[in-house]
């Protein structure tokens, strides 16, 4: 065959090669079993492998933010000695959740517009009626100096079902079994910590949402004070990164002295409330049956806002519900806190 033009001749010769075939055959990509097997593979033709070709995409499960900033705040805690309680009941009595605090029956976070109250089952059973009675004088009478808050303690009120509004329902259940045991076996020390969802009944906006996670932390020791707890508490934050802290005194129900933790963010370039403490009142270990010279020290936060912090999200419901993003759930960085 040749092609002519005006300038010059040229020809070219076209001959069968090793891979001429009257069939186009379509080149395998992979090496199956069944090839393996019938022996095909030997007059296969392969497809040259091409190493700068990316990958097919595997579908995997992703770890959620906040799950990533609670697994980090559960290894910085159990590396400073507390133990986790258990926290898997999300429905409480009204007793377990406030009265066992010393908070009154009126206080306004007991009203419907902040809490879930259940329906099936609306009421709890009395397990220990010493304590309740103990619970009631101390609410009603007052004891170890105090006067107590001087109203009629209804019962009725206390076995109230509710989803639980904080961890702290759990932490005094906690200190109620070791009063027990010291009574049986003696005092010794407690270091525990939970991590877990609880529920007030919100308004829904950027910032709250009717559920969230609370960090909480305690420390039952001898004649435990303000210092240790901020002791405690600047250890913590140091482990995740925050250094530079302040406190301001607040209160609580159940706590006294009460101390709001604020705390200063490199990322957001200000000081943030980050946290609540405290030093558990006579009023709520007493009538557990704990010695005179034991003290309770706790602090919280929510597992929510320190992570809208480190991520980056204005939102809540951007992190939480139906408008999650799922891209970046899978794209977000693995680490979320680091001790500088």
């Amino acid at each position: 065959m040749c092609i002519r033009d005006r300038f010059s001749l040229k020809y070219y010769k076209v001959v069968k090669g090793s891979s001429f075939s009257l069939q186009r055959v379509k080149k395998a990509t992979d090496l199956t079993a069944d090839m393996i097997a019938k022996g095909t593979w030997k007059d296969a033709q392969f497809k040259p492998y091409n190493y700068h070709a990316l990958g097919k995409e595997i579908q995997t499960g992703n770890l959620h933010p906040l799950l990533k900033v609670r697994s980090q705040f559960r290894t910085v805690l159990i590396e400073m000695g507390f133990s986790e309680m258990p926290t898997n009941n999300f429905v409480e009595s009204s007793f377990w959740n406030f009265d066992t605090l010393f908070q009154p029956q009126q206080h306004p976070a007991r009203d419907a517009h902040d809490t879930f109250f259940l329906s099936d089952p609306a009421q709890c059973k009395v397990v220990d009626q010493e304590y309740w009675n103990r619970v009631k004088e101390m609410h009603e009478k007052g004891g170890h100096g105090s006067i107590g808050w001087k109203y009629n303690w209804s019962e009725e009120e206390a076995k109230k079902n509710i989803l639980r509004t904080h961890t702290t329902a759990t932490s005094s259940k906690m200190l109620y079994r070791l009063a027990k045991e010291t009574q049986e076996h003696g005092f010794k020390p407690k270091k525990w910590f939970s991590i877990d969802r609880v529920f007030r009944n919100e308004n829904l906006d950027a910032t709250h949402l009717a559920e969230f996670h609370q960090v909480e932390g305690l420390v039952v020791d001898r004649k435990l004070g303000l210092a240790h707890l901020k002791g405690i508490i600047a250890e913590f934050f140091r482990k995740i990164g925050i250094k530079q802290l302040r406190f301001k005194p607040a209160y609580n129900p159940y706590t006294e002295p009460s101390m709001e933790i604020f705390g200063f963010h490199p990322l957001l370039n200000r000081w943030v409330e980050i946290g609540n403490s405290g030093v558990f009142r006579p009023e709520m270990l007493k009538p557990m049956g704990l010695p005179d010279d034991v003290s309770v020290v706790a602090w919280g936060l929510s597992l929510e806002r320190p992570t809208m912090i480190q991520y980056g999200v204005a939102n809540i419901r951007e992190l939480i519900g139906s408008k999650v993003n799922i891209k970046y759930v899978k794209e977000n960085p693995i680490v979320c806190y680091q001790s500088k």
